[in-house]
């Protein structure tokens, strides 16, 4: 199956050189490119990619907007893009229904691994992204008051852990290690806690067991966590006029 992908980018440099890598793979279709968040949005709703590559700063209308509207219209995954990690542009993005968030110094390889997890209906986060959303986190309160938490009373006391796992940034494996149970029992599992708390995906289960109170933020899981994105890093038509 061929993956179709929309870039969006203000810098016709940066925007062509994505697509240009992206196109190489035989598996991925660059089926157009917008110079801001507007002709991404339209794009998106008339060709109906897969992944939408959305710059976080551009005019007309920034990514985040963009994110926004491509998340509640369409089920097209967006993958934000920018030179700026500050956490105020994660904890937005990711809220506005971001699926991913890379720097724009991303190497070749992990662009193309983005894309592909990101069509597969995972998450991915930069490294240097994930410590500094796990950093905001560290620093708020450990719960946010007993309507926070009730939302998780749908869930079953395996749910639960599932949940907590995720929020520690486990992988399927570990998870089903953990638990002692098989991969595909987790990945029921996943999919439930996500369905039940009404989630689109892995990123926001974590903002949602944060936000909680189910993990309170530690320097050590900090720690935990960014020791696994680091590991888990890879070593590496009709086209819009931007």
């Amino acid at each position: 199956m061929t993956i179709r992908v929309v870039v969006a980018d203000d810098q016709e440099l940066v925007r062509s050189g994505f697509a240009m890598i992206l196109d190489a793979q035989p598996d991925i279709e660059v089926v157009a490119e917008a110079a801001n968040g507007a002709q991404a949005v339209d794009a998106v709703r008339r060709l109906r990619p897969e992944v939408v590559l959305l710059d976080i700063r551009m005019p007309v209308m920034d990514g985040i907007e963009a994110c926004r509207a491509i998340s509640s219209e369409t089920s097209c995954r967006t993958v934000m893009l920018t030179t700026f990690d500050s956490d105020d542009h994660v904890y937005e993005a990711l809220h506005a229904g971001a699926s991913g968030f890379l720097l724009k110094d991303v190497r070749r390889d992990d662009l193309v691994h983005a894309v592909r997890v990101v069509a597969a209906g995972d998450s991915l986060l930069a490294p240097s992204v994930a410590r500094r959303l796990i950093a905001e986190y560290t620093a708020r309160p450990a719960a946010h008051g007993v309507s926070a938490s009730e939302r998780l009373d749908v869930l079953t006391a395996r749910e639960r852990e599932t949940l907590l796992h995720l929020a520690r940034g486990l992988s399927n494996a570990e998870i089903a290690g953990a638990l002692v149970v098989s991969e595909h029992t987790v990945k029921t599992h996943v999919g439930n806690v996500l369905s039940k708390l009404g989630l689109r995906d892995r990123i926001q289960a974590v903002i949602c067991a944060y936000e909680s109170g189910l993990v309170a933020p530690s320097p050590e899981g900090e720690a935990a966590l960014n020791s696994r994105v680091q590991a888990r890093r890879r070593p590496a038509t009709d086209r819009s006029p931007g």
